[in-house]
């Protein structure tokens, strides 16, 4: 049997039905968000401590390497906010800022962070993201959010200011607060408070004028191209580099370089678990996306296959001058309101910002940084969602808890800190919470054969006979709290005769729950009391079968808890 390449490659399944319409839509989804990237990929360079040519490399050839091993029609990738943060939280604890060493320990930071994605998704692994609670994963972003604003601030104000934690960047911004540039903080203050209007104000003033709603969405979302062309030209005409205004300066006018991330054991070695981190939170993140995007239209994201795209996508951005990237919620939902209808728009995308980066360099050489700032702040701002803890305290304290813990050390301790609490609680939570499942004593509903909760419905119960229902597979961390409630319930009422357990929601069974029922049985037996399981699924019965309990059992198995109840106390059934 011949392995379906295209799975692999699923550019050969879309690529089979492309037709003139798609390239028409695909082009002018590519032009639109190839306007709105141009900006934003230069403020994401700069959010990671790189020259700014850096962000159009990182959004060339990795998206185009996406769009022929990803599975989404409409996920655009390049720099991210959260990503860029990460980076330079990452690298620099290990290099300085500015230096050739920097940009070495950026391309290798993609390159491993693409190794990672790629061999999860060759083995599968793309079920790791699951144990990263989104209640947790939206504290960690809206966190992430505040402080990435914050260490904007030095931009907009033409200061010097460093942290690592939203705490040492408020104190560094007001010690420095005095050497505020004015001129440079009239422009970043005007660029923050006109991109705000454009994404509230500009929609609304547009239709007034009768405009279409596509060509009224079309032009909010070029703001930040207004902003950039306003600012720059009135750098340049006014002189105001020479009066202080820091400026994006000469950026090379060429297509991306072939580079070689650094294969030094020791740096790796530093770099392998920010790499990590980076390559679960972009994943989670772009997967998130993908499927939100997909599902509108009906269409299959492959997780696996994703973390192939995204690995490819970060080891091109490793070999052409960039640093880690992932699937972006802003230009992905742009892209697919623009009508990009395959991945092929992406690769037009990268197309675009190619001749940007040919032939429109030399024409930001007067951008103020202060405007860059001001993109990134309004595009972080809008990921900042205290919401999700009035959400997580009225649905579940324990989510709250963790929650709150993942805001609160990623604003304290830095992102790196915040990222990692946030995966071990996530780990811990769920750990938590699948300990100590929830066990329920049920009778029989009168004049029917369904069981219910005694506490919740008016039911039918027979002192010699007590059903539990355990509404979760049994593992190591919650077998013995199951031994512990049997314990109790039998202990204390001597009438009992038999204990059946409803495995109805138990999908598995491993080895020390099976530890776990065989000493129940024999506890339960040394009592007089008998152990009968009822409606075990078939691969938990499959397993059972390979091991000696079943014959050791002093019940019966029953295929459903009414034909349990009536084979041990017929009365109470009719």
């Amino acid at each position: 049997m011949k392995p379906d390449i295209s799975r692999y490659l699923p550019i050969l399944t879309w690529g089979r039905t492309y037709n003139r319409t798609a390239l028409f839509n695909d082009l002018v989804a590519a032009l639109i968000v190839t306007i709105m990237l141009i900006p934003q990929s230069l403020a994401y360079a700069l959010l990671a401590g790189l020259p700014a040519e850096a962000g159009l490399y990182a959004s060339i050839v990795p998206i185009m390497l996406y769009a022929v091993f990803g599975t989404s029609r409409a996920l655009a990738v390049g720099p991210v906010a959260v990503v860029s943060l990460m980076t330079a939280a990452a690298l620099s604890n290990i290099v300085e800022q500015g230096t050739m060493g920097y940009a070495v320990a950026a391309l290798s930071l993609a390159g491993l962070s693409g190794v990672i994605l790629l061999a999860m998704g060759l083995f599968r692994l793309g079920f790791v993201a699951n144990f990263l609670s989104h209640p947790v994963i939206a504290g960690f972003i809206t966190a992430s959010g505040i402080i990435i604003a914050a260490s904007q601030l030095k931009h907009i104000l033409g200061i010097n200011a460093e942290g690592h934690n939203l705490l040492e960047l408020v104190v560094s911004l007001v010690a420095h607060l005095s050497e505020t540039n004015w001129i440079t903080a009239i422009i970043g203050i005007l660029a923050t408070g006109f991109l705000f209007w454009v994404r509230k104000g500009l929609k609304p003033l547009l239709k007034r004028f009768g405009l279409p709603d596509g060509l009224t969405g079309v032009l909010v979302k070029t703001g930040p191209v207004a902003v950039v062309v306003a600012t720059t030209a009135a750098v340049w005409g006014l002189g105001l580099a020479d009066q202080g205004v820091r400026i994006v300066g000469e950026v090379p006018q060429s297509l991306p370089p072939f580079t070689l991330p650094s294969f030094s054991p020791d740096l790796l070695a530093q770099l392998l678990l920010p790499a990590f981190l980076i390559s679960i939170i972009g994943f989670v993140e772009s997967i998130s996306v993908a499927q939100t995007l997909a599902a509108k239209k009906r269409q299959r994201i492959d997780p696996d296959q994703e973390l192939i795209g995204l690995g490819a996508a970060n080891i091109g951005a490793s070999l052409t001058g960039g640093f880690p990237v992932t699937g972006g919620f802003s230009r992905s939902v742009v892209n697919f309101d623009a009508g990009a209808e395959t991945p092929a728009a992406g690769a037009f995308t990268a197309v675009g910002l190619a001749i940007a980066a040919l032939g429109l360099t030399p024409l930001i050489y007067f951008l103020p940084k202060a405007t860059l700032a001001a993109t990134i702040i309004v595009a972080v701002l809008s990921l900042v969602d205290f919401s999700i803890l009035k959400r997580s305290w009225n649905y579940s304290k324990a989510d709250f808890a963790a929650v709150l813990a993942t805001i609160l050390l990623t604003l304290t301790l830095g992102v790196e800190a915040g990222v990692s609490a946030g995966v071990g609680l996530s780990i811990l939570l769920h750990l938590y919470k699948s300990s100590k499942p929830h066990i329920a004593e049920v009778g029989q509903v009168p004049g029917t054969e369904h069981f219910r909760n005694i506490l919740r419905h008016d039911v039918i119960t027979d002192p010699s006979i007590v059903t539990l229902r355990v509404d979760e597979s049994l593992y190591f961390a919650n077998a013995r709290y199951l031994e512990d409630k049997i314990q109790s319930r039998v202990a204390k009422d001597k009438a009992i005769r038999h204990v059946i357990l409803q495995c109805a929601a138990i999908n598995e069974i491993d080895l020390s729950a099976l530890e776990s029922l065989e000493a129940i049985n024999e506890r339960l037996k040394e009592m007089d009391v008998k152990l009968h399981l009822s409606e075990v699924k078939g691969p938990v019965m499959d397993r059972l079968k390979r091991e000696h309990f079943l014959s050791e059992m002093t019940g019966q198995v029953f295929l459903s808890q009414f034909e349990a109840t009536r084979a041990l106390r017929p009365a109470l059934a009719t």
